[in-house]
């Protein structure tokens, strides 16, 4: 096991890696920007560095800075949490290049991942159905509008490089393709490393429901069951919850090999997520596989008892995985709902000093969150800054105590989101189980 791990993000996620860390006997260091001198994360290490001013690119993605504060500390690994370190491919070889662990998968696994059109032509090879569309990256306009005419509007434009909801957009009808399809190369040739787009059928209505997995170097995988992630916007995650609403022990399992099934084809290690996109009751599609620790993994900690975070620790020094598929209980239904430093309504960020902070409590509940009264959220950076999650044995309970906590959970001094989930979360639909990526727009 590593001596010491320097931890390579901010936020709550530096605070949730701290934690794990501490409780495996694993001193920590956090390296910092000037903005974030005063936050929970460098007050909890057990050594703080100083990696830069407030600017990300001179700060939190200055490889000198963050390999240099390895060295002067002495740590062993380096952990990017979920931040944009965690699949960057060139920090990853420099890491190896450096003799410092990544903790987190191999250059090869992420390199094959990073690439959507590999990652969709592994799952073909796997026997896993994809969504129709290009196996190829596409350029030409004449190409581009066929394709999109014999597929049927709507469509969805994809970054062949694109993550995270990045390199996305989605054409309604003929008349705007052309247009879509021009700013979709330019985005993905100004702001993304791989140029080239795809496109796909867009498949309204779907809801979309990933696998957490978890593969060690001797061939070992298994899955921690399924969560849905259907409620986003700008695709960027609200509400998750484990398990699924709506989704049978039949079609669960189905799911689960698939997900097994890809990651053994493709020799992945470590941590990583497998996503599928849920038609109807029963037809579901790969989507991609995410190569770090997903914010929603907190959902999978409640209802499996495990600590994926320090999963990903062991699994990265090397060690084997301690259980089988057969052992992994599921017990409960647990939600998540992400709290944003953000207008409710408009939700444009929102920064400033933190007044009053009253976190909620009571069986069945959990805050990961960077706050405390006086803390300072500061708009440089992402603006998720807490996650309120809820245990129950069933959804039902498990919603009523979600609804209690956000009426307990007080933080003065800047806007947040916290009353749209309340919104969200009382909605007849999400109540049923009815949800998918349209889910937000009404309340927007």
């Amino acid at each position: 096991m590593f001596e010491k791990v320097i931890i390579a993000d901010r936020g709550e996620i530096a605070v949730r890696i701290l934690r794990a860390l501490r409780e495996l006997d694993i001193p920590s260091v956090v390296v910092y920007s000037t903005a974030d001198k005063n936050s929970l994360p460098v007050l909890l290490a057990d050594e703080a560095v100083c990696i830069g001013p407030a600017d990300i690119r001179e700060s939190y993605l200055n490889f000198a800075a963050i390999f240099s504060a390895a060295k002067l500390t002495g740590s062993q690994a380096i952990h990017p949490g979920y931040g944009p370190l965690a699949e960057n491919l060139e920090f990853v070889e420099a890491s190896n290049e450096m003799g410092i662990v990544f903790i987190g998968t191999s250059v090869d696994s992420m390199s094959l991942m990073s690439d959507k059109l590999a990652a969709k032509r592994a799952a073909i090879k796997a026997g896993i159905p994809v969504v129709p569309g290009s196996d190829c990256p596409i350029e030409d306009n004449r190409e581009a509008l066929d394709l999109a005419e014999s597929l049927g509007f709507p469509v969805i434009i994809k970054a062949v490089g694109g993550g995270g909801g990045r390199g996305i957009k989605v054409v309604e009808e003929h008349s705007d393709f052309l247009d879509t399809f021009a700013l979709a190369k330019n985005e993905a040739r100004n702001y993304l490393k791989n140029p080239g787009v795809y496109i796909e059928k867009y498949l309204a209505g779907a809801r979309h429901i990933e696998f957490q997995i978890c593969a060690d170097t001797l061939g070992n995988v298994v899955h921690l069951g399924e969560r849905d992630c259907s409620i986003q916007r700008r695709y960027q995650k609200v509400i998750e919850e484990s398990p699924g609403a709506l989704i049978d022990d039949s079609l669960r399992k189905t799911m689960g090999d698939a997900a097994l099934r890809f990651v053994k084809s493709v020799g992945y290690t470590n941590i990583g997520t497998v996503e599928f996109l849920l038609m109807g009751e029963d037809r579901f599609f790969f989507s991609e596989m995410n190569t770090r620790i997903q914010v929603e993994h907190a959902v999978t900690e409640m209802v499996t008892g495990i600590d994926v975070v320090k999963e990903q620790i062991r699994l990265a020094a090397g060690e084997p995985l301690r259980y089988n598929q057969q052992e992994i209980e599921f017990r409960g239904h647990s939600i998540e709902c992400r709290i944003m430093a953000e207008d409710p309504l408009r939700l444009t960020p929102s920064s400033g000093k933190i007044t009053q902070y009253i976190p909620p409590g009571g069986p069945g509940v959990r805050v990961d969150s960077l706050l405390f009264c006086g803390a300072f959220v500061n708009p440089y950076y992402d603006s998720l800054i807490a996650k309120l999650i809820t245990l129950a044995p069933n959804r039902d309970l498990s919603i009523r105590r979600m609804k209690r906590a956000l009426a307990e959970f007080v933080i003065e001094g800047i806007s947040t989101t916290i009353p749209l989930c309340e919104k969200l979360i009382r909605d007849p639909d999400f109540i049923n189980g009815y949800t998918s990526g349209g889910f937000i727009d009404k309340y927007i």
